[in-house]
């Protein structure tokens, strides 16, 4: 909604969202390449979801036998970091006997914007909608020492951690270095450790992620 209202911004997005163009873009690229990959070899039509995307199941086979659907096609997924691992799941799964799935790896990506975002895990109000006991901490990144020496104080940092089992349930890092820093967070994520780990953990001073353990040790109850 416009208003009349002054604003002031150094940039403005305008984004229009993107819609699976599977079908088209493979005939593009090859006619023969679009007939293997909508009916297979069993000429069988590939299920696509009411959206376009190709429907895959947990390990990314498409409903014709003999084929997998990868990376922006199957929307599990628009990054490269996804695309990536979905190239490593069936790898793994087919020629080295593994059982890795999609639903095992972490929601995690970043924004490049100043001062960057890391996401890893569920957000707030995903925790909240659980319905189960949850813990929270936050810390406006002024009150880290890094960010005040560099002049960029601007964000916060938030950890949501299950109450009951310790384990970190998401992270959302909008500050200097974020799309970096939480990786900290995403490896004691995918480990299955408690938080108490990095709590307890020796960051190095002077730097950002050193005021990670002292944000675990200020959580307190969700909703609180």
């Amino acid at each position: 909604l416009l208003t009349a209202q002054k604003r002031i911004a150094s940039k403005i997005p305008l984004f229009f969202g993107k819609t699976p163009s599977a079908p088209a873009g493979i005939r593009r690229l090859s006619p023969d390449l679009e007939e293997a990959v909508t009916y297979g070899y069993y000429q069988q039509p590939t299920a696509t979801d009411p959206r376009g995307y190709i429907v895959v199941d947990d390990e990314l086979r498409t409903s014709v036998p003999g084929t997998w659907a990868l990376g922006d096609a199957n929307g599990r997924g628009a990054f490269t970091h996804t695309s990536y691992n979905d190239h490593q799941i069936v790898a793994d799964n087919l020629l080295d006997g593994g059982k890795r799935k999609v639903g095992d790896r972490l929601v995690t990506y970043a924004l490049f914007t100043d001062p960057p975002l890391g996401r890893v895990g569920m957000t707030e109000a995903e925790v909240k909608k659980r319905g189960k006991p949850a813990l929270v901490g936050v810390m406006p990144m002024t009150r880290v020492g890094r960010a005040r020496e560099r002049g960029e104080t601007q964000g916060f940092m938030k950890v949501l951690v299950d109450a009951e089992s310790e384990r970190i349930l998401g992270a959302a890092l909008l500050c200097i270095e974020g799309d970096e820093i939480v990786h900290s967070i995403l490896d004691v994520m995918a480990a299955d450790a408690s938080y108490r780990v990095v709590e307890r953990a020796v960051h190095i001073h002077p730097t950002v992620s050193e005021l990670i353990p002292t944000l675990l040790e200020g959580l307190r109850p969700l909703g609180a």
